[in-house]
């Protein structure tokens, strides 16, 4: 592959949860002519097309918002989904800067999924790179992941965190204190209830966030398992993406404010329009908000005008570094 190209992995199958596919996330770096970088995905195609042949397993396409997704098969039962995606490598060098040549991006994360499919549903029915972040040990965490997966969008774990609020807490979740082992067995744990994700963000977690000893504890479970991490930034002690850089963890943080504290529709068009505006400002922006049916109509109604603002509408994992 051309040098810089970038391979995620998600190992979700396991002798436990055979049932459960695993996932390879290619993105081809090339600022060349498209049938250059398609050539290079025809030759990727080719080679693990003979693998799978070796392997018994029958490929299937898929539809894809990005790029091109596939899945293989064995007696009929999905084993691995393989999602290529063409990136730029001037876009790749200039993702650090906001000098005229670089082309602000936003990302916006849709949290709290899991339980809801009518509010999953009106997120896939916007033709927009939208990053949809699952909670596990909900009724539909598995469904609404594999579907989000299928239809092209990039999936995250939601992971459950303890809280200095009085927020409702998960029915398990990260805490100060927890031993290394029992910290990579719940995640794990999550990562069979959420499958597919490519990277991780934290859910509440203003408690959790700012124990420098359970981040230690967590970065190298996301290291194992070849995924980034969004900090959310639920409180301004946390020390979450700093531990991640620290432990050379593909990061970045919610920079730009919540989009729906206030869940009504004015109030969350003014803040995409502060998003949209921070991503000029910054260069790049991360946005995070929930699939509020306000939520949702103001996206409808916001995010048409992105392109014609200059700013380039993109997945999370655009923009960890």
């Amino acid at each position: 592959m051309p040098p810089g190209s970038d391979i995620r992995v998600g190992l979700q199958a396991s002798s436990a949860s055979p049932e459960n596919t695993d996932h390879l996330d290619i993105t081809i770096l090339s600022n060349g002519p498209d049938s250059a970088a398609r050539s290079q995905i025809a030759k990727i195609q080719q080679s693990l097309g003979a693998v799978a042949t070796r392997n018994g397993l029958t490929e299937q396409p898929s539809e894809s918002r990005e790029g091109i997704l596939f899945f293989y098969l064995k007696a009929g039962v999905p084993t691995h989904a393989i999602h290529i995606h063409i990136g730029s490598k001037l876009s790749q060098q200039n993702s650090s800067t906001t000098g005229p040549s670089s082309t602000p991006r936003l990302a916006i994360i849709l949290d709290d999924l899991g339980s809801d499919t009518a509010a999953a549903q009106a997120i896939f029915a916007l033709p927009y790179p939208l990053t949809i972040s699952v909670l596990p040990n909900h009724e539909h965490s598995v469904e609404i992941a594999n579907e989000a997966h299928s239809r092209g969008y990039q999936v995250l774990l939601h992971l459950p965190m303890q809280s200095v609020a009085n927020e409702q807490p998960e029915a398990q979740e990260l805490h100060p204190g927890m031993p290394a082992e029992a910290v990579s067995n719940l995640v794990d744990q999550f990562l069979q209830e959420v499958p597919g994700v490519v990277g991780v963000n934290n859910h509440q977690g203003s408690q959790a966030t700012s124990d420098s000893a359970l981040m230690s504890e967590l970065m190298p479970v996301l290291r194992d398992h070849h995924l980034f991490y969004i900090d959310s930034r639920t409180t301004a002690a946390t020390v979450a993406y700093d531990t991640a850089q620290r432990d050379g963890i593909p990061s970045a943080f919610r920079n730009v404010p919540f989009l729906d504290d206030v869940a009504e529709v004015p109030a969350v068009r003014k803040q995409l329009e502060l998003a949209l505006r921070g991503a000029r400002e910054k260069g790049q922006a991360i946005a995070i908000g929930h699939p509020h049916s306000a939520t949702l109509q103001a996206l409808r109604e916001v995010l048409p005008k992105a392109q014609a603002q200059g700013v380039r509408l993109v997945f999370a994992s655009e923009l960890v570094h």
